[in-house]
């Protein structure tokens, strides 16, 4: 069986999976959609735990950590494409003039949503930070209605509604506009857009290969002033911190791998589910490992975010359930 970092696609899980007559199969075998839970649970996850990482970098700055994860992302990847001989589709890519600067825009959104939330981790507000990937959702359908011109439904509404009350009272709390998490909402519900745009033309690890392509020179760059300015750490401080820094390529790769595989078997909103197991993990990092403090008002603020989650969740559900009902019905009626 052809196995990249653990991760089988669904045609070889088909080829290659044990007949249910072979004499030593005691159990089926687990469905698409379970093991496509269990490689959701494992990307987000890993998402979720983020934090602890990027604690562990210090001192190290933010700026500095973004350059070194674009850097070994982008050899960890080349790594990934080399035993996959996956070199093919690299050059399809850097053939496609659409491609190249759909991915180079997404390159750029992907930074500057980085460098916020690593700023946001290692300066103590990593619970705003959480708070940018709970609200992302409801930016993402802003976006549709903004940009794709998409009619909401009358719960939408609601919970975009209460989320724009959520954010009125975090800004009381905060004492000013929660710019982190705003800033992290829309650069990932931009960058989840744009990517988009290309659709099913290139895999995840190209996608991500291309996009820390095109940010290498400019990370180069800054390692480099970093170094000049006498703030680089990467070599400073022995082999720990070294082959800390150098696994920012596996720590990026890794869960984007596992969500491509579960994104292959699950519904979109099966995906959609899964989603908030990431913010909910930073949350729960942030009070209980970070200690960062919540305040009655915060509590508040947050509180109002997870109804309107609800709202959309359930709003998402009903969606569902009603398309499902219709494409089993167009066969009859047809």
């Amino acid at each position: 069986m052809s196995v990249v970092m653990g991760i089988v696609t669904p045609s070889q899980a088909k080829t290659d999976r044990i007949p249910t007559n072979h004499p030593k199969t005691a159990k089926p075998a687990r469905s698409e959609a379970a093991t496509g839970v269990l490689y959701g649970v494992g990307a987000y996850g890993l998402w979720g735990m983020m934090p602890i990482y990027f604690m562990l970098l210090l001192p190290a700055n933010s700026i500095e950590i973004v350059a070194n994860r674009v850097v070994w992302s982008l050899i960890f990847c080349a790594l990934i494409i080399t035993l996959s001989r996956g070199w093919g589709k690299m050059a399809t890519a850097f053939k496609s003039r659409r491609i190249m600067g759909t991915l180079t825009i997404a390159g750029f959104l992907i930074v500057i949503n980085w460098l916020t939330y690593v700023f946001a981790v290692t300066s103590g507000n990593a619970i705003e930070a959480s708070l940018g990937y709970f609200i992302n959702p409801l930016v993402s359908v802003l976006i549709g209605v903004i940009v794709l011109k998409e009619k909401l439904r009358p719960l939408q509404w609601v919970a975009v509604g209460i989320g724009f009350v959520a954010v009125v009272v975090l800004t009381f709390s905060y004492g000013k506009l929660p710019w982190i998490a705003l800033v992290l909402a829309a650069s990932f519900g931009s960058y989840g857009f744009v990517k988009n745009r290309v659709g099913g033309k290139v895999d995840a690890i190209t996608s991500l290969s291309v996009e820390t392509a095109v940010l290498t020179p400019f990370a180069v760059a800054t390692m480099v002033v970093v170094t000049v300015l006498g703030q680089a750490t990467l070599t400073g401080l022995g082999p720990g911190h070294f082959w800390l820094m150098a696994s920012a390529g596996i720590v990026t790769a890794v869960p984007l791998l596992f969500f491509g595989a579960s994104a292959s078997r699950l519904s979109m909103t099966g995906i959609g589910l899964l989603q908030f197991m990431t913010p909910l993990i930073q949350f729960l990092v942030a009070i209980n490992l970070l200690g960062e403090h919540m305040s009655v008002e915060r509590w508040i603020g947050f509180s109002i975010v997870w109804v309107a989650l609800s709202i959309l969740i359930v709003d998402m559900l009903i969606n569902y359930r009603r398309t499902s009902k219709l494409r089993r019905a167009a066969p009859v009626q047809g």
